[in-house]
């Protein structure tokens, strides 16, 4: 028994020990100064030489880069540092910092590609692309445009006036991938079975962006971020006596008129000998397509341009809301200063488009007589368009060329200025 109890005291001893000599070494490691590597990036201007060097050198190179040639970068960094208040540091200057940020939006390009063509630290990178993201997001809301008068594509067109003289625009959703990661992963999911944001635009016929939302689930209808959109404080207004045109993905209402449900909507059912509108409710419907293409030509503008969307950005999903604006604004501000600086349109999938029979809309009953007014005026304007119709040629022919009007416009825009990405 004694033997036993002498050998417990003694392994507790030895413990004991052990810890003392872990305290000592820990107390004498405190006290003894710290000897770190002279690993530290080197502070350089590198990044400023390259940017002022290849707006010198090579102009076209430039634009490919960047997205604009060396006047309108230098106009956009002016813009930003009036209206954002971004400035330069110490060694980085605001040029660099903006064509940091066209980088990687222009080209999806990854931050461990750029901080080499900069010669700066990841950190840096992330500090500049963040500082440029935040600033193009205060002026934003100034850069989109705000709904005009009677568009010339619509008043030079007489199978477009005076129907639809009062339409200032369209507006659609779009999905955008998206990088989503928690418990709400599954309401991120849209239908086609891929994460997504689901992105709400309204555009005028110059394809120049009025109203962008985002951030919203892609599981999310697109008529639940219309009325998500007029509810706020600051979103989209649609001016008195004016609407916008929409899908059959929205209900008919007198600010968004939408086509008729069950009747031939898109370009491609009129394609073809044969296959012209036959009743006024398809010849509506031809040209209600006709003109609210322009929606998912922008889309296109803005995906080719910004190649960041076309993947899920490696972004926290605020950064990624966030960038959409920030990109629209930009859009904007390019659409305006480089009008014939057009890149390739690239067409948008119809399966992103909201076509269901089901409409989300709230308080249907409330809304009822809203929308029998609304389908009475849509029926007035059909049956005026049939009842105008040219009696000196098919229609048919008639609605080929206005097709064909359309093609030129999109061949018109994209041949000025055409890149291959």
């Amino acid at each position: 028994m004694d033997d036993e109890f002498y050998e417990t005291v003694k392994y507790l001893l030895m413990i004991i020990d052990a810890i003392l000599n872990v305290l000592r070494d820990y107390l004498s490691m405190i006290h003894e100064p710290i000897h770190r590597s002279l690993t530290r990036r080197p502070v350089t201007r590198l990044g400023y030489h390259f940017v002022n060097n290849l707006m010198k050198e090579d102009p076209h190179n430039f634009r490919e880069l960047h997205r604009m040639y060396p006047n309108i970068f230098l106009k956009l960094c002016n813009i930003i540092r009036e209206g954002a208040s971004l400035e330069d540091t110490r060694f980085v200057s605001v040029e660099e910092m903006v064509a940091t940020f066209l980088l990687i939006v222009g080209h999806n390009d990854r931050y461990c590609n750029v901080r080499q063509r900069f010669n700066r630290s990841h950190f840096a990178t992330s500090t500049n692309f963040n500082k440029v993201l935040k600033a193009l997001n205060t002026i934003a809301p100034q850069l989109m445009v705000k709904p005009g008068g009677v568009s010339p594509k619509i008043s030079e067109s007489t199978r477009f006036y005076p129907y639809f003289k009062d339409c200032v625009g369209a507006v659609d959703g779009t999905h955008i991938p998206a990088m989503v990661r928690g418990r709400e992963v599954s309401s991120y999911r849209n239908r086609h079975g891929f994460n997504s944001q689901n992105v709400l635009a309204a555009c005028n016929f110059d394809l120049e962006f009025i109203y962008v939302l985002s951030g919203w689930e892609g599981s999310a209808h697109d008529s639940k971020l219309l009325n998500d959109a007029l509810s706020r404080r600051n979103g989209l207004e649609v001016p008195q006596g004016k609407y916008f045109l929409v899908d059959c993905g929205f209900a008919n209402r007198r600010q968004f008129l939408a086509p008729l449900r069950g009747v031939r909507y898109h370009l491609k059912d009129f394609d073809g000998e044969g296959r012209h509108p036959r009743n006024a409710n398809e010849l509506f419907n031809l040209r209600h397509s006709s003109l609210r293409n322009v929606v998912e030509r922008i889309f296109g503008v803005f995906k080719s341009r910004f190649t960041i969307f076309k993947v899920a950005a490696p972004f926290s999903f605020q950064t990624q809301a966030e960038l959409v604006l920030a990109c629209a604004g930009l859009h904007n501000f390019l659409r305006k200063e480089c009008r014939s600086d057009e890149f390739p349109v690239e067409s948008t999938d119809d399966q992103f488009s909201d076509m269901d029979d089901h409409v989300y809309e709230p308080n249907l009953l409330s809304q009822q007589q809203q929308r029998e007014e609304a389908n009475n005026w849509r029926a007035t304007i059909a049956n005026a368009m049939w009842n105008n119709r040219p009696r000196n040629t098919t229609t048919n022919e008639e609605e080929e060329e206005g097709n064909n009007e359309e093609e030129g416009d999109n061949e018109e825009e994209n041949d000025e200025e055409h890149m291959d990405l």
